[in-house]
């Protein structure tokens, strides 16, 4: 079963974006880290994948799991 990479909320020069994994390409670009969340866990969620928050200093703060579950993987 293929997997949809995760999706990262990152600080950035305008502000926080999300991105997928892997990829420098932005998804979306939001002026505040609350905004860029909801973003990032709508699209996690949509994509039936991980999102991970990061940190302004760019240390993961949260990962949360929309369908991409390492648990599920193990059956």
């Amino acid at each position: 079963m293929a997997t949809n990479p995760a999706i990262h909320t990152v600080p950035s020069s305008s502000g926080w974006v999300n991105r997928r994994e892997g990829s420098q390409q932005t998804l979306s670009t939001h002026s505040t880290k609350a905004a860029a969340e909801q973003a990032g866990r709508d699209l996690a969620r949509r994509d039936a994948t991980e999102h991970i928050v990061h940190t302004r200093d760019g240390r993961i703060a949260e990962r949360n799991s929309y369908g991409n579950d390492p648990e599920r993987r193990k059956g």
